[in-house]
């Protein structure tokens, strides 16, 4: 959902034929997914018909790993999954398992934490590692993890000469009184130099991972494994993690319900998650792909 709420029908651009590309890279939550967390029937159509035209399908997300069920039997071929912002690369053909990770330093972490502890007092935060989530008293809790360590990130974050220490993937700060956006712009002029920092959530909870790693840049490394251009993938996604991807993808489409930073970014747009929108554009390019062929 975007910032003011959902938008339906938005119009579909650019016009006219849909470049054929050979990987579709695709967030999950408020893009492929509808706000219920379900993936549609023609959406489960539309995915299977690319992966049959020859056209690879990567998942983008935030989502952790161990959040990757509801579209683990909709991923073909090479079964693989960019998660954690593009901390993370995971099999969902082999349980889960990482592929690659792309850590956060602990202690980058750490100044990162001391950083916004000064310039936003009242910060909780979460550590995300390749074994779960754990968390601060105050962090708002995750229900699904009901196994998490809670303690201060100091603690948490403990370990940097540990070589058995579990691989940090995101650094979560959540804050209870600022609007997200305006924390998103702090959390960067402070500490934007440390880590990179983005946010997906409607709430004011950034999302921070080890400097220069991003959907995006995750991406052009599984792209460049496959001979595979920019210019020949084509994006979804609603929210301002999804902007570095959106930009570096040779087409790209916002979503109907995406935040403003996300419409700016997209070569196009498509209609919202719940009519589909994802679904909407792969039918366009798998019919044109269809009229080429003759």
């Amino acid at each position: 959902m975007g910032e003011d709420g959902p938008v339906t029908s938005a119009p579909l651009r650019p016009e006219g034929p849909t470049p054929t590309p050979r990987l579709i890279a695709t967030d999950l939550d408020g893009t492929l997914l509808r706000d219920d967390k379900s993936v549609s029937l023609r959406t489960v159509a539309a995915l299977a018909a690319a992966e049959e035209a020859g056209i690879e399908v990567f998942f983008v997300t935030g989502r952790p790993a161990r959040w990757m069920d509801v579209v683990s039997d909709h991923v073909h071929g090479h079964g693989l999954a960019i998660c954690a912002n593009g901390a993370a690369v995971v099999d969902l053909h082999a349980g889960r398992s990482f592929v690659e990770v792309r850590a956060l330093p602990r202690a980058t972490a750490l100044t990162v934490v001391q950083t916004l502890r000064a310039v936003a007092p009242g910060t909780s935060f979460a550590v995300e590692m390749t074994t779960g989530i754990n968390y601060e008293p105050l962090y708002p809790p995750f229900f699904q993890d009901p196994g998490a360590n809670v303690a201060t990130a100091e603690k948490l974050l403990d370990g940097e000469a540990d070589e058995t220490a579990a691989p940090v993937l995101k650094l979560l700060a959540h804050h209870p009184e600022l609007a997200p956006d305006e924390f998103l712009e702090l959390a960067r002029t402070a500490a934007g130099g440390h880590a990179s920092i983005t946010r997906s959530s409607p709430t004011a909870l950034l999302e921070i991972s080890g400097l220069g790693v991003s959907k995006a840049s995750t991406l052009e490394l599984c792209c460049a494994e496959r001979g595979i251009s920019p210019s020949e993938v084509v994006a979804f996604g609603d929210m301002p993690n999804d902007v570095e991807m959106l930009r570096w993808a040779g087409t790209s489409y916002a979503m109907g319900n995406a935040h403003p930073d996300v419409i700016a970014a997209a070569s196009g747009q498509t209609v919202a998650n719940n009519e589909d929108g994802v679904a909407v554009v792969i039918e366009r390019i798998l019919a044109d792909l269809a009229t080429q062929r003759g």
